[in-house]
This record gives structure tokens, sequence and C-alpha cells, in this order.
């Protein structure tokens, strides 16, 4: 009795309708159960973003095979979820995460199935029928697109390691997690001293590019960052993905650098480009070090809202710490600045001059210099701000000061919504 006309058949079409309907609150439910179960998926903004479109486009194509009765032989894996087998690959996320993430979200979409097919028919030998049906069709689903997804990972993996990119990566990948390393033979392979001083860069594009494009106006990028710095080595430049890339300038002995002549150089070279910047260190600790403090300042550029290109650990770096918990820190922000933390123009204006007037020592006179304002207006926009903090700018000066800072730095993610 199969065919279009079955009840059973209108029952699951009923109910993937009744699903599809709330495809978006599906998705984001699968996507957050992925992030929080499986820790390696958890990674960067460009990541996760990439799995939230895997999983849309999973709930998408197999609502539709439920729905209308497609045939699962000839049917191919969504494209965004291929792409995110690869970038998955490219970051040596292994592949057993990647094939939980199908079981643990195949589980948690059966649970919204079931919990509507009730809502469709009363008589239980159809709920039987109807649930057996859900069952034998998602397992073919997902055992067709595992496989798929296990080929493209491993497929993606074996050309990324073929790279000469990726076997640097390999050796760069052991110099940070600390093993031990043959100096000599480790810089023969790099091509880059150690024994030196070092700056790491993580630099990146927000904004996918085809094919390889992407990697090659990052390294170009560095290369033009090195020559404007002066530095006496070629840059060390692996890939991270084909979006991301970890990068260190050969600095000498060089330990003074004004981070600020890298703005100009970046938006001239890439508009589109973001760059995180680490303080110069030296030998393989600093090697390590200065990294790990870039990819501290990109967790504060990747966070802020709108951001800026260039992001520097030295200007950021006790920000970069409370980027951890997101949630925490704006919890404290509001409560450390009260009013002030509106997200606002008016509120921007009043926390910039507080800002301003308080790295300047208290002063007017040089809060207006720095700020191109009379003193007199800066004096009227500290008492305002005074009035929007609830208390004097020097009752918690230290986490006043802090709070500004975090603002300055994160924008409207750490900021009171406005009230409409």
């Amino acid at each position: 009795m199969d065919g279009a006309g079955h009840p059973i058949d209108r029952q699951v079409s009923a109910a993937m309708a009744a699903v599809s309907l709330r495809l978006v609150e599906v998705s984001h439910d699968l996507w957050q159960r992925l992030v929080d179960d499986i820790p390696e998926l958890n990674g960067d903004d460009a990541l996760v973003s990439l799995l939230s479109a895997s999983v849309e486009a999973n709930v998408a194509t197999i609502l539709d095979v439920l729905e209308h009765g497609m045939a699962l032989d000839t049917l191919d894996a969504p494209a965004a979820a291929v792409e995110y087998a690869r970038r998955v690959a490219q970051r040596g996320i292994p592949l057993h995460a990647l094939v939980r993430a199908y079981r643990v979200g195949h589980a948690r979409f059966l649970q919204w199935c079931l919990d509507e097919v009730p809502q469709q028919t009363d008589d239980p030998a159809v709920v039987r029928a109807v649930i057996r049906r859900l069952l034998d069709q998602s397992f073919g689903y997902i055992d067709r697109i595992s496989e798929q997804m296990i080929s493209a990972y491993q497929h993606e993996r074996d050309r990324w390691l073929l790279t000469q990119g990726a076997v640097r990566a390999v050796r760069v990948r052991a110099l940070l997690d600390q093993e031990r390393v043959d100096l000599d033979r480790t810089e023969a392979a790099l091509g880059y001293r150690l024994r030196q001083h070092h700056m790491g860069l993580i630099s990146w594009m927000p904004e996918a590019t085809p094919g390889g494009e992407g990697l090659t106006r990052l390294d170009r990028l560095t290369t033009v960052l090195a020559d404007e710095l002066g530095c006496p080595g070629k840059p060390l430049f692996v890939p991270f993905d084909e979006s991301v890339a970890w990068s260190w300038l050969s600095m000498g002995s060089r330990t003074d650098l004004a981070w600020e002549r890298l703005a100009e150089p970046v938006a001239a070279q890439d508009s589109t480009a973001r760059v995180a910047v680490g303080e110069p260190a030296a030998g393989v600790d600093g090697f390590r070090q200065t990294h790990q403090q870039a990819l501290r300042a990109q967790d504060v550029a990747v966070a802020a809202r709108p951001g800026v290109q260039v992001t520097s650990f030295a200007e950021v770096g006790p920000v970069a710490l409370l980027c951890a918990d997101l949630d925490a820190t704006r919890g404290w922000v509001w409560l450390v600045l009260g009013a002030l933390a509106t997200d606002d123009e008016p509120s921007e204006r009043l926390r910039e001059t507080l800002r301003v007037f308080l790295t300047s020592k208290g002063s007017y006179v040089a809060a207006g210099e720095r700020l191109t304002l009379h003193k007199n207006t800066v004096r009227y926009r500290i008492r305002k701000a005074q009035v929007a903090l609830g208390r004097p700018s020097q009752d918690r000066r230290g986490d006043v000061e802090l709070a500004l800072r975090v603002c300055h730095c994160l924008g409207s993610v750490v900021l009171r919504p406005v009230q409409t």
C-alpha cells in the first residue's frame, strides 16, 4: 500500500512540513547542541559559522527527503556540508568529531520530528508506522551523507598534508606544542631563524575567497608588512586553513616596535584582510609567546563589533583575557558603567571622553588636546558621564578604566541595547 496517497506518506509529509516551518529554529538548536557537546567543533567565528550553514543545509535536505519521499541512492551531500568537512580536515580536527556530529545532530533532529508526529494523528497504528518510516529514511540519509563526508574529509586531508605549507605547519605545531626539537634542523627546514626576536601575526580573510586566493593575498600582505618594518629576514608564513594564516616576522635583536605603523600598510595592501599582532619576544619561548598573544588579540578582533583591521595585543591584552567569557564580561561592564554602557551615539561620546580623560591623568586640557575639544566641553561631558555612571569616576577607578577599555575595543558586543 505504498504510494503518495497512502495515509502514512501523508502523515510523514505533514509532520515534516510542520518541522520545515521552523527550519531556522531547528537548525539553530542542532548547531547549539553540536557546539556544546563536541568541543573540537567550537572553533573561531569562521568555522562555527560554516558549521551553522552545514547544519541548516543538512536539515533542509533531509526534510525534503522525508516530506517528498526523495530517493536516497542518488542523493549528494549539500555543498555547505562538503565545504565544512574540507575545512575541518584543513584544521586538523579529528575525523571522529565530524562523524560524531552527524550522530548527535541526527538524534536531536529525531526529537523534533517525534515531537511533531502526535500533533498530526492520534491513531496509534499510524503513529508507529510513521515513526518507523522516519527512522528508516533518516538513518538511511545519515548513512549515505556520512560516507560522503568521510570521503571529502580524507581527500582534503591527504591533499592538504602534501602541500609545502602543511609540512611547514607540522614543524611549527611541534614547536608550539613544546615538543623537543632539533633547532638547527628545524631552522633549516623552515628557512627561518628561531634564535632571534619574533613578532607573531594571525591574518585572515573574513569573507570567503575562491580557490587559494585568500592565502595568496595573506602571504603577499605578510611580505609587505615585513618590508614596511625593515625586518632583516624573510617572514615565516604558515597556512592554518585556506583563509587563515599564522606568521612570524623576523625582528633580529629589535624589541621596539610601534605597532600603529601596521594599520596603514594593511589598509593600503588589502582593505578586506584582518591582522592580529603579538608583541616582539625572543627565542623559541618568544616564538610561542608572541603567537599566543596574537591568538588572544584575534579573539578580541573577532568579537568586536564593528572592529578594526589591525588589533594588537599591546593595546587589548587585558580585554583579550576577558573574551573567554563574553556573557560574564558584558554583565560586569553593565554593572560598572551603569547607563553609560548604553549602545547609542551620545553614550559612546561620553565613554570615549571619559576614557581619554582618565588616561590623561584627569587633565581637562590634555584630554581636550587629544580629542580636539575645548577643555570646557570635556568638563561638561565628564559631568554627564558621571551622572550616567551614578557616581564619581574616581570611585572604583580601575574598574571604570578597564570597562571603558573593553567598550572601546569590543563595541556593541558588550553594550546594553537601546530600549525601543
